[in-house]
C-alpha cells in the first residue's frame, strides 16, 4: 500500500486501519457490526414498505418516519460495508475522491438526521397542542417542503467539508485510525492550517445540531405545558405515550453524539482511542437499528399493520379495491 513520506498537494489514497490496539479482534467486532447492519436494513426497509403499503399509515407522523428510515439506510449503508471489508477482507484503502465522498454523505446524513427528530417534534407539538388543526397544518406540500429543507440545509452546509480537505497539504502520511472518514480525522493528516476546518465544522454543529436541540427542547417544553394541564390522568397518559418512541429516537441518536463530541474535546489524552472509535461507530449505527425497534413496538398503528401481514390479513389498499 501507498504510504506518503513527503508533502503532497492531493494525496493519491488514504488507508483505514480499523479500530487501534484492537486489530487481533478485529473479526470478533465485525459480528456485532453485521448484525446490527442487518436489523437496520431489514427494519428500516419494512417500515418504509408498511408506509407506503398502509394506507391507515399515510399521516404526517408516519412520513416523518420514512424520512428517518431514508436517512438511517444512506447513513449505515455509507459506513458499515467498508468497515466489514477491513474487518474481514483487510481492504483498508480508499481514493481520495472516495474519502470525500463517504466524508459528504456521512456528514449530510447525519445532520438531515438531526433535522428529521426535530421535524418529528414539531409533529408531535402540533399533534397535541393543536389536534383539531393538525391535519390542515401538517398537509402533504408542507411536508415535503420541510424534508427537502432539511435535505437541503445539510447539503450546502457540508459541502465546503471536502474543498477544505481538498485545498490542504498532506505530510503526516495516509493512514488514518478509524474505520470511516470523518471531516477532522482526514483534517489532521495535513501540516497546513486546519484552523479554518475546525472552526467552520464547529459553526456547522451548532448550526445543525444546536439548532435542532433548541427546537426540540421548545417543542417539548410546550408539549409538556399542554399534557400537565389535561385534566384527565387518561388523556395524559395517551399523550405522553404518543411521544415515547420519538424521545427514545432522541436519546439513542444524541447521547453517543454528544459523548463523542465532547470526549474528542476535554477527553482527548484520557479516552483510549480505540474507546472513539467504537463511540463513533455507535453513533451512526445504533440509531439505524434502534429506531424501527422501537417505534416497532412503542406504536400501537405499526403494531397492527404487522400482525395484520403476519396473519396473512390483506392491507387497506387490497381491501378497498
Amino acid at each position: 500500500m501507498l504510504m506518503l513520506n513527503k508533502t503532497e498537494r492531493v494525496p493519491p489514497s488514504f488507508i483505514l486501519n480499523g479500530i487501534p490496539e484492537l486489530e487481533e479482534v478485529h473479526i470478533w467486532i465485525s459480528f456485532p457490526f453485521c448484525s446490527m447492519y442487518v436489523v437496520a436494513m431489514v427494519g428500516n426497509c419494512g417500515l418504509l414498505y408498511l408506509i407506503y403499503c398502509e394506507d391507515s399509515l399515510h399521516k404526517p407522523m408516519y412520513y416523518f418516519l420514512a424520512m428517518l428510515s431514508l436517512t438511517d439506510l444512506v447513513i449505515c449503508s455509507s459506513t458499515v460495508p467498508k468497515a466489514l471489508s477491513i474487518f474481514w477482507f483487510h481492504l483498508k484503502e480508499i481514493s481520495f475522491d472516495g474519502c470525500l465522498i463517504q466524508m459528504f454523505f456521512v456528514h449530510t446524513f447525519t445532520g438531515m438526521e438531526s433535522g428529521v427528530l426535530m421535524l418529528m417534534a414539531l409533529d408531535r407539538y402540533v399533534a397535541i397542542c393543536y389536534p383539531l388543526r393538525y391535519s390542515t397544518i401538517l398537509t402533504n406540500p408542507v411536508i415535503a417542503k420541510a424534508g427537502l429543507s432539511t435535505f437541503l440545509r445539510g447539503v450546502l452546509l457540508i459541502i465546503p467539508f471536502p474543498f477544505l480537505i481538498k485545498r490542504l497539504p498532506y505530510c503526516r502520511g495516509n493512514v488514518i485510525p478509524h474505520t470511516y472518514y470523518d471531516h477532522m480525522s482526514v483534517a489532521k493528516l495535513s501540516c497546513g492550517n486546519i484552523k479554518v476546518s475546525a472552526i467552520y465544522g464547529l459553526i456547522v454543529a451548532l448550526l445543525i445540531g444546536g439548532f435542532d436541540i433548541l427546537c426540540i427542547t421548545v417543542s417539548y417544553t410546550m408539549i409538556l405545558r399542554a399534557v400537565v394541564s389535561l385534566s384527565s390522568a387518561e388523556a395524559r397518559r395517551k399523550a405522553f405515550s404518543t411521544c415515547m418512541a420519538h424521545i427514545c429516537a432522541i436519546v439513542f441518536s444524541y447521547s453517543p453524539a454528544f459523548f463523542s463530541f465532547f470526549s474528542h474535546r476535554f477527553g482527548g489524552h484520557t479516552i483510549p482511542p480505540s474507546c472513539h472509535i467504537i463511540i463513533a461507530n455507535i453513533y451512526l449505527l445504533l440509531p439505524p437499528t434502534m429506531n424501527p425497534v422501537v417505534y416497532g413496538v412503542k406504536t400501537k398503528q405499526i403494531r397492527d399493520c404487522v400482525s395484520g401481514i403476519l396473519s396473512g390479513s390483506k392491507n387497506t389498499k387490497s381491501q378497498s379495491i
